[in-house]
């Protein structure tokens, strides 16, 4: 996949499943600048990919925060003068149903899942339309297309959000040379998810409902950004890609 030379903004760049979509975007060609709040993570994710001779450069942001795009990108923009492809990466999950989960709670689930998605969006567009040219690319989830028992309503409607975001902007602004494009994993094999799966019940649910009988790998999600973001996709856009082993087709 062709995606040397692309400048890329990694939100979450920092965590597990977006340090694998930075190396492999790295290993590629691209030049990734990770952003996340935690710097002692995200300056080892940057070693890790200059090590193994990528590009890649960490910057510390709140990407809840509207002044922290507007500086970031600036900065971007400085050094390398275009940026090629947003992926919104980070978000959260407090694991609560909707009648555990308190007013506070709902919000700030929708800031860091949708608000930073809208602002990261908000800030880059100028950028893109200029160089009539760019890809966003929006991690959605299983839960974004589907409802799910298994899963806390708050996460579905933040990830349903996107979902419907994502379309929008590609209807807007194809116009304007953008593409912008989600993603929709089933649950990914990390160390969180091992955690819970020591519940040997919750375990067998999981894997109960995925056709292909494995869940998903942190390779399998970026290698799906990795073509959203290439060359070969350029006729991709406003799609909803299910990275699920066929969930959303039960």
């Amino acid at each position: 996949m062709n995606v040397k030379d692309k400048i890329v903004l990694l939100t979450g760049g920092a965590g597990g499943l977006g340090s694998e979509m930075a190396m492999l975007l790295a290993t590629q060609g691209a030049i990734v600048y990770l952003l996340d709040m935690d710097e002692t993570k995200g300056l080892a994710v940057e070693k890790s990919i200059t090590d193994a001779k990528g590009t890649a450069t960490f910057l510390k942001m709140d990407i809840t925060q509207a002044e922290d795009w507007e500086s970031v990108i600036a900065k971007v923009i400085g050094k390398e003068g275009r940026i090629d492809v947003l992926v919104n990466n980070a978000g959260i999950n407090i694991r609560k149903s909707i009648e555990q989960m308190s007013l506070e709670e709902w919000n700030t689930m929708m800031l860091v899942n949708v608000g930073s998605v809208f602002l990261s969006t908000k800030y880059v567009i100028p950028v893109m339309r200029r160089q009539h040219d760019g890809v966003i690319i929006n991690t959605s989830s299983v839960c974004g297309l589907i409802g799910h028992r298994y899963t806390p309503e708050a996460y579905s409607a933040t990830k349903g959000a996107v979902t419907i975001l994502t379309k929008s902007i590609a209807s807007r602004y194809a116009k304007d040379g953008i593409r912008c494009n989600s993603i929709h994993p089933s649950t990914v094999d990390t160390p969180l998810v091992q955690q819970m799966f020591a519940d040997p019940i919750k375990k067998q649910q999981r894997l109960d409902e995925v056709p292909l009988g494995r869940l998903a790998t942190s390779a399998d999600v970026a290698n799906a950004v990795l073509f959203l973001a290439s060359e070969e996709s350029s006729f991709i856009n406003g799609i909803s890609l299910p990275v699920d082993g066929g969930v959303t087709c039960c």
